[in-house]
């Protein structure tokens, strides 16, 4: 029969290790940083966003206006840096906008 660990563990630190064991963080980003979008660049840009893909720390998004991706081009910087605040760690360093 198993032993019961002895120590304590709180629901964060096991689902930390699981996933961090089974090699899921990378999955959890691509979703997460997907969410980012939509909540930082908000409903209107949302609207104009066909695809989101999270390529090692390269942010491919894909838009259906030329004219937003033009604008939004001036900002990449500072989307960056505010999806990565977002997001609560350094996951993207480079946006490409298509």
């Amino acid at each position: 029969m198993a032993q019961r660990d002895a120590d304590p563990k709180s629901i964060k630190d096991v689902l930390g290790a699981f996933v961090e064991t089974n090699k899921l963080q990378k999955g959890f980003d691509k979703v997460n940083v997907a969410d980012a979008w939509r909540d930082v660049m908000g409903p209107a840009i949302a609207k104009y966003t066909t695809q989101i893909k999270l390529d090692n720390d390269r942010l491919i998004v894909q838009l259906s206006s030329s004219v937003l991706r033009e604008e939004l081009s001036y900002g990449k910087e500072k989307i960056i840096r505010n999806l990565n605040e977002e997001l609560g760690k350094e996951i993207i360093t480079k946006l490409v906008l298509r």
